[in-house]
Parts: C-alpha cells; structure tokens; sequence
C-alpha cells in the first residue's frame, strides 16, 4: 500500500469517527425532545406531581442536556449502555438477544441476496441490450421505485391472505424445527432480498459494462476470446472493486429496511426493540438501539469507500 493510499483510507476513518461523534449528538438530543414526560409516562395518569418530580431528579432528568450526554458517552466509552427506565434493567441486556435475532435475518438476506443480485447483474451485462437484460433492468427498476413497507405488504397479502403459505408474523419462539424456521424467516427475507438486490443488481451490472468497454478487453475480444471468457477472465477481475463497493452500499440499505420490516412482521429484533421503547419514552434504550444502527451504517459505508479507494488502479 502506497503512502498516498494509506493517507486517504486513514483520513476516511478520522471522519468516519468525527461523523459518528455528530450522529451520538444527534442521536442523543434528537430522542431528548420526544415529546411527553418520561417520568409522568413511567408513573402513570394517577401519579402525584410530587412523586413526578421526585422520579425526574433519581433519573437525573432535570439535569441540562449537554451534561447528560457527556455522561452518556462516557458511560459508551466504557461499555455501559445504561439502564432501561421501563425496565430497570441494563441496556445491554436487553438488546443482547435481540441483535442476535437481527444479526441472524440479516445474515439470511446477505446469504440470498448477494448471490443472486450478482448472477443477475454479471448475465445481464453480459447479454446488454437482449429481452432477458431488458428485463431485469425494469423489473430491477421497479422494484427500487417500491418501499420497503409497500413490498412487506404485498408480501403478506400474497403468501399469508391468499395463498396461505405462510405465517403473517415471524415469532422465533415457535421455532421447533427446520421448517417452522424457514417458514418464520422466509416473508422477512424475501421483503428485505427483493429491496436489497435490485439497487446491488444495477450497481453490479453498470460495473461491469463500463469494464467490458475497456480496450484491453475489446483487445481480447478481437483476439477471438469467447464472451463467457472475456467477462470471467478479463473483465469481472477488474470490476471486482467496484463490484464489492456495490455489495458493500447495498447492505446499507439494511437498517432501515431492517426497521420497518421487523414492525410490519413483529419480528423480535432489534428494531422491533426501538419502536416499542419510542411508545414508553425510554431514552436509553431509544439511543443505544439508534447508536447501533448508525454505527452499522456508518461501518458499511466506510468499507463501501475504503475499498473504492483500495481497488481504484491510478491510487495504487
């Protein structure tokens, strides 16, 4: 690695951090001016304003703002997430079961989506201009022109109102054997498979046509290589960066369609988390489940430019 590389992709991790320091304060006041009292939600409609009053000061709730973040990002730095108002339990543990469940659905739709997204955009870069390439690119098109909720409703209304295949909620619980487990993960992976591999189908097939149209592998062309050679051999190598850049820009379409698809199916994950501490103004939990789904975010696109950086030949 080049000196001038290596600078670039340590300035790209200085604003990653920077970036991430502006998305905690965001984060962390944009859930402090959520409107209701938290103390007086905890505690009830028969609450007494003393007993109102006396809750807001044990939960440091009267404290100023910025001192209250100070606190909690020191509490991050330390590994302490805090405790939950609505529970009066640690953050931590509360969100340890759920993001194993989110982990696990996204990695399902990684498993699925990524392969099939690049098949689709490598062969339809492959036969540019035919009825099969034509198609993919509309149905691609119209499939990215959809919202995530819109596509998890049509979802429910095909596979478990009409059809009856299968299950209208994703419960993890009821999950006793291997076709309980398809059937709980199959509606959240489709919907989450058919929003994330469109964008990587158009991303992987732009990639790879503007490789094809280099010299070195018109060269090899007129030098008689098959086409299936010339895109294996010539041309995907080198598309190869762009390709993972690609990969890397769509998976961060998963937090926020990981959001709404886990609501919509009442899968217990993390998200599904989230919206419900929104309901009883639980502050901890809202910016520690927030926190993460920036932080994902950010690290994926981080990765998305890193490797744009690393796979870019006048760089190296």
């Amino acid at each position: 690695m080049t000196s001038g590389v290596l600078n670039l992709v340590l300035k790209r991790l200085a604003i990653a951090v920077v970036t991430l320091l502006i998305v905690l304060f965001a984060v962390f006041f944009a859930t402090s001016m959520l409107p209701g009292d938290t103390a007086s939600i905890l505690l009830g409609q028969a609450a007494t304003p003393e007993a109102v009053a006396g809750l807001r000061e044990a939960m440091h709730l009267n404290d100023p703002a910025i001192l209250r973040f100070l606190l909690w990002l020191v509490g991050l730095l330390h590994g302490d997430l805090g405790t939950s108002y609505a529970n009066n339990m640690p953050v931590a543990a509360l969100i340890g079961g759920r993001l194993l469940n989110t982990m696990e659905l996204a990695g399902i739709t990684t498993l699925l989506s990524v392969p099939l997204a690049l098949m689709l955009g490598i062969t339809a870069a492959m036969l540019r201009g035919s009825f099969y390439d034509r198609t993919v690119t509309i149905l691609s098109i119209g499939i990215i022109s959809v919202p995530e909720f819109m596509v998890a409703t049509l979802a429910v209304l095909l596979f478990a109102v009409y059809l009856r295949w299968l299950p209208a909620l994703s419960s993890v619980n009821e999950a006793h054997s291997l076709t309980d487990i398809l059937r709980i993960y199959a509606m959240p992976v489709i919907t989450l498979t058919f929003v994330i591999s469109a964008q990587m189908i158009r991303m992987t097939r732009a990639a790879v046509i503007e490789t094809l149209s280099t010299p070195y592998v018109e060269m090899a062309l007129l030098k008689g290589a098959s086409r299936s050679r010339m895109v294996l051999k010539h041309a995907l190598p080198n598309a190869l960066g762009p390709i993972v850049n690609a990969v890397a820009l769509s998976l961060s379409y998963l937090v926020g369609g990981v959001i709404i698809v886990e609501t919509i199916f009442n899968y217990p994950g993390i998200a599904k988390l989230m919206v419900d501490a929104v309901a009883t103004r639980d502050l901890p939990l809202i910016q520690s489940c927030a926190m993460i789904f920036c932080l994902g975010y950010l690290l994926l696109i981080t990765a998305a430019d890193i490797i744009a950086i690393m796979s870019n030949p006048r760089l190296r």
